[in-house]
């Protein structure tokens, strides 16, 4: 009876949900606790978004709700993925945690999300071996999948990373994510990766209750940004590697699944190269930290960190919606088309908001 009770979908759903909230919510005042007695509190920069020494490495929390939810939806795993995710997300915790205690190299850094990946393409179920037409590509040898799947990996891992800058916004972003994919594995039946992204959404949900709070603030920290960037690059995997065939409830082309996996990660993605194409245009270090970012452009345009995870969030929803409609009509050179569009708007948006913002302080400084 135990076993039929944790074979129900609807229940165990549910369970997940609500098992990874409170969990999380139970967790992260103890790991607060023992951070500020320690000392060991994010203290502010001139890059900094908040003023005052904050708490960090609420990511402990998440890797802790991760590895007990997976033991009541193994049931789910019949692909067999599971030990493969726990091993890579151990992996990532570990730099995760070292990072925001000591600072990793870049290179150490590097070499860990590598094995990490690695862990997950050991599994004949996350390996891509089609792009489906996209540039007129279809079968791709093994190696070629295995290099391709570790850009795409590193690049979505690092992209996410990137945008944890301001309450709420990278858990608000992973949410539409993760809400997306748990969306598309449900109805191509794939229900492990279905529950794994409940998963996360409960995890996050209680994150913000924290995240946005005055009194009882805490950041991920690298150790949960990682982390999250990892999940939801072993979901983009995951999505790749699927049969097209499974895509009844979508009406996409599937020369265009990549086309409309950037829209699902629009939001890191943009910022991602946007902030690359600027600093290499000034002949900057493209991976040299500073405050051009799109969240930093509109809060110093006068939004508050509410506003713009919210401005951020539904936008993200909206270019998915857009983009998956057009991908049902359209094929690849035209949603390519639709993706630069949309993109250079974005920056040229950004701009005027910024160059406003630049005028409207010289404006005020002067009087």
């Amino acid at each position: 009876m135990l076993k039929e009770f944790m074979s129900d979908l609807t229940i165990i759903s549910v369970l997940t949900v609500i098992n990874s909230f409170l969990l999380v919510y139970y967790i992260i005042p103890k790991i607060s606790w023992i951070i500020q007695n320690l000392n060991l509190q994010e203290k502010p920069n001139k890059r900094s978004s908040h003023a005052s020494e904050t708490p960090t490495m609420a990511g402990i929390a998440f890797f802790l709700t991760i590895i007990m939810t997976s033991f009541f939806i193994q049931n789910f795993d019949t692909d067999a993925v599971g030990l493969n995710l726990i091993a890579s997300l151990t992996l990532i915790f570990m730099v995760g945690v070292k990072d925001d205690l000591v600072i990793s190299t870049p290179k150490a850094k590097l070499f860990a999300e590598v094995i990490a990946i690695l862990f997950l393409l050991l599994s004949e179920h996350t390996q891509i071996d089609s792009l489906h037409g996209f540039l007129g590509v279809y079968e791709i040898p093994v190696v070629v999948s295995y290099v391709i799947t570790t850009i795409m990996m590193l690049t979505i891992i690092n992209a996410y990373n990137l945008i944890d800058g301001i309450d709420g916004l990278a858990a608000i972003v992973a949410i539409v994510i993760f809400s997306v994919f748990a969306l598309v594995f449900y109805t191509t039946m794939y229900y492990y990766y279905f529950l794994i992204c409940l998963c996360f959404i409960g995890i996050l949900l209680a994150y913000l209750n924290f995240n946005f709070s005055t009194t009882r603030k805490i950041f991920m920290g690298d150790t949960g940004s990682l982390i999250i960037g990892f999940a939801i690059g072993f979901c983009a995997l995951k999505y790749l590697s699927m049969d097209v065939s499974n895509f009844n409830y979508f009406t996409l082309q599937p020369q265009n699944e990549l086309i409309v996996l950037a829209a699902i990660l629009w939001i890191p993605l943009f910022d991602l190269f946007r902030i690359i194409i600027i600093r290499l245009y000034h002949k900057k270090n493209p991976f040299s930290p500073d405050r051009n970012h799109a969240h930093h452009i509109l809060i110093d345009a006068g939004l508050s960190h509410f506003e713009t995870t919210m401005v951020m969030g539904f936008l993200n929803y909206g270019i998915i919606i857009l983009v998956i409609w057009l991908s049902a009509h359209w094929n690849y050179p035209q949603m390519l088309a639709v993706l630069i569009s949309l993109f250079t708007a974005g920056v040229f948006l950004l701009y005027l908001i910024k160059k406003r913002t630049i005028l409207k302080n010289k404006k005020i400084n002067s009087l």
